[in-house]
């Protein structure tokens, strides 16, 4: 019998798919501090966040997007923890983002506000205490 247990030592990286893999993953290096950190024939950016996370920027294929919400079945949004979200805001606010509504209590402490990627995927930037 084997008795290994599988474990996880976290997530390695999200992955979008892009309309243009380029021009989103510019996106995310310039609105959120990600820096180019691979990229892939295919054409695949891997990007890797100030933290060392990694973000995968991929083609998108020709199926329709779906209308989704923050609670439509399947992966939701992708949440980048800041700092300070007044700043954040502040500094998005800047960019001309689009965002999905205001500031609101995090599940769990903390403040959190929706936004939207150039592509239309939902984001949130997020202010959470550190916990232990």
């Amino acid at each position: 019998m084997d008795t290994t247990i599988l474990i996880i030592k976290g997530i390695d990286h999200p992955a979008v798919a892009a309309n243009d893999v380029d021009e989103l993953a510019d996106w995310y290096c310039a609105m959120f501090g990600y820096e180019k950190w691979f990229r892939h024939d295919k054409p695949v950016w891997m990007l890797r966040a100030p933290d060392g996370t990694l973000l995968e920027v991929m083609p998108k294929d020709d199926t329709a997007r779906p209308t989704r919400t923050t609670w439509t079945p399947g992966w939701s949004h992708l949440a980048l923890r800041v700092e300070d979200i007044d700043k954040a805001i502040a500094f998005l606010d800047t960019q001309q983002v689009t965002w999905g509504g205001d500031i609101i209590n995090a599940i769990g402490g903390g403040r959190v506000r929706n936004l939207f990627d150039p592509d239309g995927n939902m984001l949130q930037i997020l202010e959470r205490p550190i916990t232990q």
